[in-house]
Protein backbone atom coordinates (compact mmCIF):
# COMPACT_ATOMS: atom_id res chain seq x y z
CA UNK A 1 0.00 0.00 0.00
CA UNK A 2 1.19 2.94 -1.10
CA UNK A 3 1.87 6.15 1.61
CA UNK A 4 0.02 9.38 1.46
CA UNK A 5 1.38 12.75 0.42
CA UNK A 6 -0.66 16.04 0.68
CA UNK A 7 1.20 18.71 -1.51
CA UNK A 8 -0.31 22.06 -0.48
CA UNK A 9 -0.03 25.09 -2.40
CA UNK A 10 -2.19 28.67 -1.70
CA UNK A 11 -3.26 29.17 -5.31
CA UNK A 12 -3.27 26.75 -8.18
CA UNK A 13 -1.13 28.82 -9.92
CA UNK A 14 1.65 27.41 -7.85
CA UNK A 15 0.82 24.05 -8.79
CA UNK A 16 2.31 25.03 -12.85
CA UNK A 17 5.77 25.47 -10.91
CA UNK A 18 5.85 21.86 -10.30
CA UNK A 19 4.30 20.80 -13.08
CA UNK A 20 4.56 17.42 -14.23
CA UNK A 21 5.98 16.44 -10.94
CA UNK A 22 3.19 15.30 -9.01
CA UNK A 23 2.86 12.69 -11.78
CA UNK A 24 6.33 11.19 -10.89
CA UNK A 25 5.80 10.94 -7.27
CA UNK A 26 2.44 9.03 -7.67
CA UNK A 27 4.10 6.30 -9.16
CA UNK A 28 5.61 5.58 -5.38
CA UNK A 29 2.87 7.64 -3.11
CA UNK A 30 -0.88 8.17 -2.98
CA UNK A 31 -0.89 12.11 -3.96
CA UNK A 32 -3.58 14.67 -3.19
CA UNK A 33 -2.72 18.16 -4.29
CA UNK A 34 -4.41 21.14 -2.01
CA UNK A 35 -4.99 24.59 -2.94
CA UNK A 36 -8.12 27.37 -3.31
CA UNK A 37 -10.48 26.54 -5.68
CA UNK A 38 -9.46 27.38 -9.33
CA UNK A 39 -9.13 25.91 -13.37
CA UNK A 40 -6.05 24.73 -12.46
CA UNK A 41 -6.81 22.86 -10.06
CA UNK A 42 -9.89 21.30 -11.75
CA UNK A 43 -7.68 20.26 -14.56
CA UNK A 44 -4.79 18.29 -12.37
CA UNK A 45 -6.88 14.93 -12.06
CA UNK A 46 -6.77 14.79 -15.91
CA UNK A 47 -2.56 16.26 -16.04
CA UNK A 48 -1.18 14.65 -12.96
CA UNK A 49 -3.62 11.64 -12.49
CA UNK A 50 -3.50 12.62 -8.47
CA UNK A 51 -6.44 13.42 -6.21
CA UNK A 52 -7.31 17.59 -5.59
CA UNK A 53 -8.94 19.02 -2.68
CA UNK A 54 -10.39 22.88 -2.95
CA UNK A 55 -9.61 24.99 0.75
CA UNK A 56 -9.83 28.39 -0.10
CA UNK A 57 -6.43 30.05 1.41
CA UNK A 58 -5.85 33.86 1.03
CA UNK A 59 -2.76 35.09 0.36
CA UNK A 60 -3.45 38.45 2.13
CA UNK A 61 -3.67 38.39 5.74
CA UNK A 62 -7.48 38.03 6.66
CA UNK A 63 -7.95 36.67 10.29
CA UNK A 64 -11.15 34.98 9.60
CA UNK A 65 -10.46 33.10 6.65
CA UNK A 66 -7.04 32.07 7.95
CA UNK A 67 -9.04 30.48 11.11
CA UNK A 68 -10.99 29.13 8.74
CA UNK A 69 -8.73 27.37 6.49
CA UNK A 70 -6.91 26.64 9.42
CA UNK A 71 -9.85 24.61 10.83
CA UNK A 72 -10.60 22.94 7.23
CA UNK A 73 -6.99 21.85 6.74
CA UNK A 74 -7.09 20.20 10.34
CA UNK A 75 -9.71 18.41 9.23
CA UNK A 76 -8.66 17.06 6.21
CA UNK A 77 -5.40 16.10 7.31
CA UNK A 78 -7.27 14.23 10.53
CA UNK A 79 -9.70 12.52 7.87
CA UNK A 80 -6.97 11.60 5.30
CA UNK A 81 -4.12 10.56 7.96
CA UNK A 82 -1.27 11.60 5.38
CA UNK A 83 2.46 10.15 6.25
CA UNK A 84 3.90 13.53 4.50
CA UNK A 85 2.67 17.07 4.46
CA UNK A 86 4.42 18.77 1.95
CA UNK A 87 4.08 22.89 1.59
CA UNK A 88 5.13 25.58 -0.35
CA UNK A 89 4.09 29.53 -0.72
CA UNK A 90 4.18 31.69 2.61
CA UNK A 91 0.24 31.48 3.20
CA UNK A 92 0.06 27.56 2.43
CA UNK A 93 3.16 26.66 4.43
CA UNK A 94 1.92 28.88 7.81
CA UNK A 95 -1.50 27.42 7.69
CA UNK A 96 -0.90 23.68 6.44
CA UNK A 97 2.42 23.10 8.75
CA UNK A 98 0.38 24.56 11.74
CA UNK A 99 -2.69 21.70 10.85
CA UNK A 100 -0.67 19.29 10.35
CA UNK A 101 1.61 19.61 13.49
CA UNK A 102 -1.91 19.24 15.52
CA UNK A 103 -4.03 16.91 13.34
CA UNK A 104 -0.59 15.03 14.02
CA UNK A 105 1.19 13.89 10.46
CA UNK A 106 4.52 12.66 11.15
CA UNK A 107 6.42 14.33 7.88
CA UNK A 108 6.03 18.23 7.64
CA UNK A 109 8.13 19.93 5.01
CA UNK A 110 7.60 23.05 4.16
CA UNK A 111 9.96 24.66 0.89
CA UNK A 112 10.82 28.43 1.09
CA UNK A 113 10.55 29.71 -2.46
CA UNK A 114 10.99 32.90 -1.71
CA UNK A 115 10.75 35.69 1.40
CA UNK A 116 8.70 38.13 1.69
CA UNK A 117 9.86 39.90 5.07
CA UNK A 118 13.43 40.76 3.53
CA UNK A 119 11.80 43.48 1.46
CA UNK A 120 9.20 45.04 3.85
CA UNK A 121 9.64 47.36 7.10
CA UNK A 122 7.88 47.98 10.38
CA UNK A 123 5.78 46.30 12.03
CA UNK A 124 4.49 43.94 8.78
CA UNK A 125 8.22 42.81 8.33
CA UNK A 126 8.15 41.50 12.28
CA UNK A 127 4.75 40.12 11.61
CA UNK A 128 5.91 37.70 8.69
CA UNK A 129 9.19 37.12 10.23
CA UNK A 130 6.83 35.53 13.33
CA UNK A 131 4.77 33.94 10.69
CA UNK A 132 7.69 32.19 9.38
CA UNK A 133 9.07 31.38 12.71
CA UNK A 134 5.85 29.58 13.24
CA UNK A 135 6.04 27.59 10.06
CA UNK A 136 9.40 26.15 11.19
CA UNK A 137 8.51 25.51 14.62
CA UNK A 138 5.52 23.05 13.39
CA UNK A 139 7.54 21.60 10.74
CA UNK A 140 9.89 18.72 10.76
CA UNK A 141 12.03 19.60 7.80
CA UNK A 142 12.76 22.87 6.06
CA UNK A 143 13.89 23.22 2.66
CA UNK A 144 15.00 26.49 1.39
CA UNK A 145 14.92 27.16 -2.50
CA UNK A 146 19.00 28.08 -3.06
CA UNK A 147 21.19 29.02 -1.28
CA UNK A 148 20.43 32.89 -1.11
CA UNK A 149 16.80 31.71 0.62
CA UNK A 150 18.60 29.71 3.44
CA UNK A 151 21.33 33.27 4.05
CA UNK A 152 18.15 34.82 4.46
CA UNK A 153 16.90 32.24 6.55
CA UNK A 154 20.24 31.94 8.97
CA UNK A 155 20.19 35.72 8.99
CA UNK A 156 17.32 36.68 10.36
CA UNK A 157 17.49 33.10 12.89
CA UNK A 158 13.87 31.76 11.62
CA UNK A 159 15.24 28.43 12.74
CA UNK A 160 17.80 26.33 14.41
CA UNK A 161 17.02 23.55 12.24
CA UNK A 162 19.49 22.20 9.64
CA UNK A 163 18.41 23.72 6.41
CA UNK A 164 18.99 21.81 3.29
CA UNK A 165 18.95 22.25 -0.31
CA UNK A 166 17.87 20.11 -2.32
CA UNK A 167 18.90 19.31 -5.97
CA UNK A 168 20.74 22.60 -6.49
CA UNK A 169 17.77 24.91 -5.16
CA UNK A 170 15.11 24.69 -7.57
CA UNK A 171 12.05 22.88 -7.03
CA UNK A 172 11.18 21.43 -10.72
CA UNK A 173 13.77 21.68 -12.81
CA UNK A 174 13.78 22.10 -16.12
CA UNK A 175 12.80 19.91 -19.22
CA UNK A 176 15.68 19.82 -21.45
CA UNK A 177 13.58 17.92 -24.46
CA UNK A 178 10.55 20.63 -24.10
CA UNK A 179 12.55 23.74 -23.59
CA UNK A 180 14.77 23.34 -26.50
CA UNK A 181 15.30 26.09 -29.23
CA UNK A 182 16.11 23.33 -31.84
CA UNK A 183 12.24 22.74 -32.01
CA UNK A 184 11.72 26.17 -33.93
CA UNK A 185 13.09 26.55 -36.70
CA UNK A 186 13.92 29.78 -38.95
CA UNK A 187 10.54 29.25 -40.63
CA UNK A 188 8.53 28.94 -38.05
CA UNK A 189 10.34 32.09 -36.13
CA UNK A 190 9.79 34.48 -39.02
CA UNK A 191 6.15 33.26 -39.32
CA UNK A 192 5.76 34.00 -35.58
CA UNK A 193 7.66 37.52 -35.71
CA UNK A 194 5.53 38.20 -38.42
CA UNK A 195 2.36 37.31 -36.33
CA UNK A 196 3.87 39.66 -33.88
CA UNK A 197 4.83 42.75 -36.88
CA UNK A 198 8.32 42.28 -35.45
CA UNK A 199 10.97 42.99 -38.38
CA UNK A 200 13.16 40.19 -38.89
CA UNK A 201 16.71 43.16 -37.95
CA UNK A 202 14.30 43.74 -34.56
CA UNK A 203 16.17 42.97 -31.42
CA UNK A 204 13.56 41.61 -28.37
CA UNK A 205 13.82 41.53 -25.32
CA UNK A 206 11.19 39.47 -23.69
CA UNK A 207 10.12 39.69 -19.79
CA UNK A 208 7.30 36.74 -18.34
CA UNK A 209 5.93 36.79 -15.75
CA UNK A 210 3.35 38.68 -13.41
CA UNK A 211 3.12 42.43 -14.69
CA UNK A 212 3.17 44.00 -11.27
CA UNK A 213 5.59 46.42 -9.59
CA UNK A 214 7.79 43.98 -7.52
CA UNK A 215 8.80 42.10 -10.88
CA UNK A 216 10.49 45.02 -11.79
CA UNK A 217 8.29 46.26 -14.85
CA UNK A 218 7.84 50.50 -13.76
CA UNK A 219 12.05 50.02 -14.30
CA UNK A 220 11.99 48.09 -17.17
CA UNK A 221 9.39 50.32 -19.10
CA UNK A 222 10.81 53.20 -18.15
CA UNK A 223 14.35 51.96 -19.40
CA UNK A 224 13.18 50.48 -22.43
CA UNK A 225 11.25 53.41 -23.27
CA UNK A 226 14.45 55.15 -23.42
CA UNK A 227 16.52 52.79 -25.05
CA UNK A 228 13.88 52.59 -28.08
CA UNK A 229 14.31 56.05 -28.55
CA UNK A 230 18.02 55.60 -29.14
CA UNK A 231 17.11 52.28 -31.20
CA UNK A 232 13.89 52.18 -32.83
CA UNK A 233 14.81 48.20 -34.83
CA UNK A 234 14.04 47.19 -30.93
CA UNK A 235 10.95 45.65 -29.38
CA UNK A 236 9.73 44.40 -25.75
CA UNK A 237 7.87 41.49 -25.42
CA UNK A 238 5.73 41.16 -22.20
CA UNK A 239 4.23 37.79 -21.21
CA UNK A 240 2.25 38.53 -18.50
CA UNK A 241 -0.94 39.97 -17.30
CA UNK A 242 -1.67 42.78 -14.82
CA UNK A 243 -2.25 42.10 -11.33
CA UNK A 244 -4.52 45.01 -10.06
CA UNK A 245 -5.36 43.68 -6.63
CA UNK A 246 -1.98 43.12 -5.23
CA UNK A 247 1.54 45.66 -6.14
CA UNK A 248 -0.46 47.01 -9.39
CA UNK A 249 1.57 49.15 -12.21
CA UNK A 250 2.10 53.03 -11.86
CA UNK A 251 -0.12 54.41 -14.13
CA UNK A 252 2.72 56.05 -16.41
CA UNK A 253 3.75 52.62 -16.96
CA UNK A 254 0.46 51.02 -17.91
CA UNK A 255 0.08 54.28 -20.28
CA UNK A 256 3.42 53.41 -22.22
CA UNK A 257 2.89 49.83 -22.61
CA UNK A 258 -0.76 50.98 -24.21
CA UNK A 259 1.07 53.78 -26.19
CA UNK A 260 4.13 52.41 -26.94
CA UNK A 261 3.85 50.26 -30.79
CA UNK A 262 7.80 48.99 -29.81
CA UNK A 263 6.01 47.38 -26.38
CA UNK A 264 4.08 44.20 -27.00
CA UNK A 265 1.51 42.52 -24.26
CA UNK A 266 0.83 39.61 -24.89
CA UNK A 267 -0.75 38.59 -21.72
CA UNK A 268 -1.18 35.27 -20.19
CA UNK A 269 -0.08 32.38 -22.03
CA UNK A 270 0.27 28.78 -20.97
CA UNK A 271 3.84 27.97 -23.05
CA UNK A 272 6.57 30.65 -23.56
CA UNK A 273 8.71 29.03 -25.59
CA UNK A 274 7.72 30.56 -28.62
CA UNK A 275 8.07 33.91 -27.54
CA UNK A 276 11.12 33.04 -25.77
CA UNK A 277 12.04 31.12 -29.67
CA UNK A 278 11.59 34.57 -31.33
CA UNK A 279 13.51 36.72 -28.46
CA UNK A 280 17.18 37.87 -27.77
CA UNK A 281 17.47 38.24 -23.94
CA UNK A 282 15.52 37.95 -21.54
CA UNK A 283 15.08 40.74 -19.08
CA UNK A 284 14.20 40.01 -15.68
CA UNK A 285 14.54 42.82 -12.91
CA UNK A 286 12.74 41.37 -9.80
CA UNK A 287 13.06 42.79 -6.58
CA UNK A 288 12.73 39.38 -5.06
CA UNK A 289 12.67 35.50 -5.96
CA UNK A 290 13.15 32.20 -5.02
CA UNK A 291 14.64 30.34 -7.91
CA UNK A 292 13.03 31.50 -11.08
CA UNK A 293 11.32 29.21 -13.47
CA UNK A 294 11.50 31.68 -15.75
CA UNK A 295 15.23 32.48 -15.67
CA UNK A 296 15.73 28.65 -15.79
CA UNK A 297 13.68 28.04 -18.87
CA UNK A 298 15.33 31.04 -21.08
CA UNK A 299 18.39 29.61 -20.21
CA UNK A 300 16.98 26.50 -21.51
CA UNK A 301 16.25 28.17 -25.06
CA UNK A 302 20.00 29.67 -25.15
CA UNK A 303 18.62 33.34 -24.11
CA UNK A 304 21.31 35.33 -22.09
CA UNK A 305 19.68 37.26 -18.89
CA UNK A 306 19.74 40.54 -17.41
CA UNK A 307 18.48 39.78 -14.37
CA UNK A 308 18.79 41.46 -10.82
CA UNK A 309 21.15 40.74 -8.14
CA UNK A 310 18.73 38.51 -5.80
CA UNK A 311 18.58 35.15 -4.29
CA UNK A 312 17.71 32.38 -7.46
CA UNK A 313 19.11 34.45 -10.49
CA UNK A 314 22.54 34.91 -8.98
CA UNK A 315 22.54 31.64 -8.71
CA UNK A 316 21.47 30.93 -12.10
CA UNK A 317 23.72 33.86 -14.24
CA UNK A 318 26.76 34.18 -13.64
CA UNK A 319 27.45 37.95 -14.12
CA UNK A 320 29.20 38.46 -17.67
CA UNK A 321 29.30 34.64 -18.26
CA UNK A 322 25.66 33.59 -19.56
CA UNK A 323 24.63 37.20 -19.05
CA UNK A 324 24.19 40.27 -16.87
CA UNK A 325 23.61 41.14 -13.47
CA UNK A 326 21.71 44.57 -12.52
CA UNK A 327 21.00 46.42 -8.81
CA UNK A 328 17.03 45.93 -8.21
CA UNK A 329 15.02 49.07 -8.93
CA UNK A 330 17.66 50.61 -11.27
CA UNK A 331 16.69 51.84 -14.09
CA UNK A 332 19.93 53.09 -15.49
CA UNK A 333 21.56 49.27 -14.84
CA UNK A 334 18.49 47.79 -16.83
CA UNK A 335 19.17 50.61 -20.12
CA UNK A 336 23.09 49.96 -19.56
CA UNK A 337 22.54 46.34 -19.69
CA UNK A 338 19.97 46.35 -22.92
CA UNK A 339 22.49 48.80 -24.55
CA UNK A 340 25.73 46.16 -24.28
CA UNK A 341 23.78 43.15 -25.01
CA UNK A 342 22.01 44.44 -27.96
CA UNK A 343 25.74 46.05 -29.50
CA UNK A 344 27.12 42.54 -28.40
CA UNK A 345 28.57 40.56 -31.88
CA UNK A 346 26.60 37.98 -32.97
CA UNK A 347 29.52 35.08 -31.73
CA UNK A 348 29.67 36.84 -28.26
CA UNK A 349 25.69 36.85 -27.74
CA UNK A 350 25.50 33.16 -29.41
CA UNK A 351 28.46 32.37 -26.87
CA UNK A 352 26.45 33.32 -23.75
CA UNK A 353 23.20 31.54 -25.34
CA UNK A 354 25.33 28.18 -25.19
CA UNK A 355 26.69 28.45 -21.99
CA UNK A 356 23.31 29.18 -20.45
CA UNK A 357 21.81 25.83 -21.81
CA UNK A 358 24.97 23.90 -20.39
CA UNK A 359 24.48 24.94 -17.01
CA UNK A 360 21.09 24.33 -16.92
CA UNK A 361 21.88 20.34 -18.39
CA UNK A 362 24.35 20.17 -15.80
CA UNK A 363 22.57 21.18 -12.80
CA UNK A 364 19.09 21.66 -13.28
CA UNK A 365 17.84 19.06 -15.72
CA UNK A 366 14.15 18.22 -14.25
CA UNK A 367 14.47 14.34 -13.92
CA UNK A 368 17.76 14.99 -11.72
CA UNK A 369 15.56 17.19 -9.70
CA UNK A 370 12.85 14.86 -9.35
CA UNK A 371 14.57 11.84 -7.85
CA UNK A 372 16.04 14.13 -5.53
CA UNK A 373 12.85 15.01 -4.30
CA UNK A 374 11.49 11.23 -4.40
CA UNK A 375 15.04 10.53 -2.90
CA UNK A 376 14.27 13.06 0.28
CA UNK A 377 10.64 12.03 0.94
CA UNK A 378 11.89 8.48 1.18
CA UNK A 379 15.06 8.77 3.30
CA UNK A 380 12.18 10.90 5.88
Amino acid sequence: MKKKLIRVVTSDISFVLVKGQLKFLSSNYEVIAVSSAGKLLDDIPNTEGVQTKSIEISRQISLIKDIKALYQLYKFFKKEKPDIVHSMTPKAGLLSMMAAFFSGVPIRIHTFTGLIFPTKRGLLKQILIFMDKIVCICATKIIPEGNGVKNDLLAYSITSKPLEIVANGNINGVNMEFYNPALFDDNLIMQLKEDLNISINDYVFVFAGRLVGDKGINELIKAFSNFNKKFENSKLLLVGTYENTYDPLSPQTINDIKTNKNILNTGWVNDVRSYFAISNCLVFPSYREGFPNVVLQACAMKLPCIVTNINGCNEIITNNENGIIIPIKNTAAIYSAMERLFQMSKKDHETMGEISRNIIVSKFEQQFVWNAILKEYQSL
